[in-house]
């Protein structure tokens, strides 16, 4: 499978288990579509994390098979991982740089993303002046300098209040919609889970299988009142039963 037939990013009967033993993963298999958006959640330990790994290449699968476009792949991680001497316009330029753009190519790039994360007129500040939600928008915008067909996000919002996490949310959507990248999401947050998605995948505890797989069915943009609706509060319970269950 692949980006030419749709399919962006493909596990095919994927196992890791690490040097001393520990099964992480058992027999994966899921696919994400060129305009989709899965988040997958699960118990602590169940292998979520590895999943984006397997897909960056950062670790190697050993069964089965992950496939992806890794040349077009955006990365943001739980942390910013931001280079504090650097401003927020040479942090953004970071991987461009690394993948040999020139000076000039890769400075219009960034600027373009700076703006598409709503951080015009921060380039030249670095990141112990910023917040929390700002260090993510850069985070965000560095990966966005690759353009990438798929974008992969180790719960990248975990650690921020309530409103900056739901804005953040709602500019990853928009985001989504313009780019049009296949995105593979990881939380701990049901709510966020199927605000975020058009599907759910939850994983048992470790050895993680996914045990379940939600559609949702609410078109993009999402309305802001979407978290209070009945249907919204329905799929809510349905996934918390799974995942009640993924840790029997």
């Amino acid at each position: 499978m692949s980006e030419a037939n749709g399919t962006a990013l493909d596990f095919d009967r994927v196992g890791m288990t690490y040097p001393d033993g520990t099964e992480s993963l058992h027999v994966i298999s899921f696919g994400l579509d060129t305009g989709e958006f899965v988040t997958v959640v699960g118990p602590s330990g169940c292998g979520k994390s590895t999943l984006l790994r397997l897909a960056s290449g950062l670790l190697k699968e050993t069964a089965g098979a992950v496939r992806v476009d890794r040349d077009r792949l955006g990365y943001v991680f739980q942390d910013a991982t931001l280079l504090p001497w650097r401003t927020v316009q040479k942090n953004v330029e970071l991987l461009a740089e690394l993948h040999g753009q020139d000076r000039d190519a890769r400075r219009r790039t960034a600027e373009e993303a700076i703006e598409l994360v709503g951080l015009t007129g921060f380039e030249r500040h670095h990141p112990k002046r910023l917040s929390g939600g700002m260090r993510m928008r850069v985070s965000l915008a560095r990966s966005l300098t690759l353009d990438p067909s798929v974008f992969l996000f180790d719960e990248p919002f975990g650690a921020l209040d309530e409103i900056t996490r739901n804005r953040l949310n709602d500019e990853v959507l928009s985001l989504f919609a313009t780019r049009g990248f296949a995105g593979l999401f990881i939380t701990h947050n049901i709510f966020e889970a199927i605000y975020m998605s058009t599907r759910v995948l939850v994983m048992s505890a470790r050895p993680g299988r996914i045990i379940a797989d939600f559609d949702i069915p609410f078109g993009y943009p999402r309305a802001d009142d979407l978290r209070f609706q009945p249907e919204f509060a329905q799929i809510g319970a349905r996934v918390s039963e799974a995942l009640r269950q993924a840790y029997e």
